[in-house]
């Protein structure tokens, strides 16, 4: 029985990762005619198609599609591999594909990540920064961080800390329009929803005796990244609610003040999401236990 065509399988991976022959060929310093016949050669052991090719592009089969997952896992197997086999962390080389939420990466990642790439200077960084859910496999992610209540699903995730969300206000519109006591006296204020979240339209509330409301807050402004709320919210335009790492530097300062204060809303953690595979590149668990050790 002949062996597994290793190189063509890492090929196909990388090709449909890039979406064109020509950029595997400058990624992984190789001619493109070798990308081609390697392709070539792999759907003729698997006796279909795995591309399908113009002059200008080429795209996934069908069969394609079927069998990326199992290109993707000898890919990462093998660079796992190869990374165990170097003996210090000065040797740890290569690109990470890192996905994060936009408002916490700038304000939080950034500055960890710069002591990474201190420590790592072998390691680059791709940082892809989106409020949007990404698609940790289908789009070649490494790792990814986000901020929810996640589902149960085959990614691997670690779960770094809880966020605490605030209701929030500025001192001069409560003055001007009062405070809400209860959560269903939210309908009648101007209020800012966070779009990026599966409903909404509907704020899911919880009373310290455990008493679950539903509210359909009245919207002002709605948006899917939290930090454009935070100078509308100030001015006293309406009432929100986010997360600690966006909010509370105005709390503490006064320019914001957190209201319905024996009510929690929807609780939320900080999570490290990667790809179903326990083997990754040694590089890309040096960033996560990076990120664990600074984000904690």
């Amino acid at each position: 029985m002949a062996l597994p065509d290793y190189e063509a399988w890492a090929i196909f991976a990388a090709a449909a990762r890039l979406g064109s022959f020509t950029a595997v060929s400058h990624e992984l310093a190789i001619s493109k005619p070798t990308v081609s016949k390697a392709i070539t050669r792999l759907e003729e052991s698997l006796g279909t198609v795995l591309f399908h090719r113009t002059s200008r592009k080429i795209s996934l089969s069908t069969a394609g599609r079927a069998l990326l997952p199992y290109a993707r896992t000898i890919a990462m197997d093998g660079e796992a591999a190869m990374e165990a086999a170097r003996n210090t962390v000065h040797l740890l080389r290569g690109q990470i594909r890192l996905a994060a939420p936009l408002s916490f990466g700038l304000s939080h990642l950034a500055p960890i990540l710069a002591d990474f790439m201190c420590a790592y200077p072998e390691i680059t960084v791709d940082v892809q920064l989106s409020d949007a859910r990404v698609d940790l496999i289908d789009e070649g992610f490494d790792l990814a961080v986000r901020i929810a209540e996640l589902p149960d699903s085959s990614l691997r995730v670690v779960r770094l800390r809880s966020m605490k969300t605030y209701c929030i206000a500025s001192p001069d519109y409560l003055k001007r329009r009062g405070t809400p006591a209860r959560p269903e006296e939210l309908t009648g204020h101007d209020c800012f929803l966070y779009s990026n979240v599966a409903t909404p339209e509907l704020w899911h509330i919880t009373a310290r005796n455990g008493e679950k409301i539903s509210v359909r807050p009245k919207c002002r402004f709605q948006s899917n990244n939290g930090d454009i709320m935070l100078p509308a919210l100030i001015a006293g335009r309406g009432i929100g609610f986010l997360p600690d790492f966006l909010c509370q530097d105005a709390i503490d300062s006064g320019a914001l003040k957190a209201i319905l204060a024996d009510w929690a809303f929807s609780e939320i953690s900080l999570n490290l999401v990667m790809p179903p595979s326990p083997h990754r590149p040694a590089r890309v668990n040096a960033l996560i236990n990076f990120l664990k050790q600074h984000l904690r």
